[in-house]
């Protein structure tokens, strides 16, 4: 677990520049994916290959059979989706760090130039809590684009390199196997067990993304709608005002008129 420390340092980060289903699936990124792998999968998956055997004593032969049922370890296939489903939100976390670095500047800019002064900090408060809006709103919203993409390519990859079952049985016919080799490997169930569980993690967490994409989407309508239903009514509330404000205006003229009348 200690060379995944500096990555979840990093998402732990996020956590607080994220909305509240964000918080969830960085959630199930630490505790089911990182830790179960950490903890769990590569001592079951660390003896696929030793473990295997073969009909067969020609050397070479059991290596070419591997290579041809597992292009990649099933372990580096998670680890790499690891990374490249958390590098668009470690891209979103550079985004926040540099907004918040700008505003403090100009924050310090305004104290030391006076109130009053200037354009205001939009985007975060005097404790670096950001708020998801503008640029940083789109930001998000392509990181979540991109988060999606990868964890569809990985799983629709996943099932065209060595499908969801692992099979006990592997049958080799490549060379230098002298014929067609039946090789056997070790704790298929088990290890069937972790694939569907790593599938499922990667289904849930997908879910969430898309899940987040419509939350952000109807609160940003809402707020809109919110904001255009207060303006008429802004807007009548200062007619009215002014409409009396002429009104009195004029019963003083005419006041004054019978006055000097």
């Amino acid at each position: 677990m200690g060379e995944w420390g500096f990555l979840s340092k990093l998402l732990d980060k996020v956590q607080s520049h994220s909305t509240v289903i964000g918080k969830v699936w960085m959630t199930v990124l630490f505790v089911f994916r990182i830790m179960i792998l950490g903890a769990g999968a590569e001592k079951v998956w660390g003896d696929e290959q030793s473990s295997m055997v073969c009909n067969t004593k020609q050397p070479g032969c059991k290596n070419v059979c591997y290579d041809h049922a597992f292009p990649i370890s099933h372990i580096r296939f998670w680890v790499l989706q690891i990374i490249f489903v958390s590098s668009p939100t470690l891209v979103y976390l550079g985004h926040v760090m540099h907004v918040i670095h700008k505003e403090n500047k100009m924050r310090l800019w305004l104290n030391q130039a006076g109130s009053g002064v200037g354009k205001m900090p939009k985007y975060s408060d005097d404790k670096g809590h950001v708020k998801i809006k503008g640029d940083l709103l789109a930001s998000y919203m392509v990181n979540i684009f991109f988060r999606i993409l990868l964890e569809s390519a990985f799983i629709v990859g996943q099932y065209y390199l060595y499908g969801f079952v692992l099979e006990p049985k592997i049958v080799c016919s490549r060379a230098p196997c002298p014929f067609t080799v039946e090789c056997f490997m070790s704790r298929p169930t088990e290890k069937t067990i972790f694939i569907i569980f790593m599938l499922v993690v990667g289904c849930v967490s997908l879910l969430l993304n898309v899940v987040e994409i419509f939350y952000l989407i109807c609160s940003k309508c809402c707020s809109r709608s919110r904001r255009v239903k207060a303006t008429p009514a802004f807007t009548i509330q200062s007619g009215l005002n002014g409409s009396s404000m002429m009104q009195n205006e004029k019963m003083n003229l005419h006041a004054s008129g019978s006055s000097k009348a």
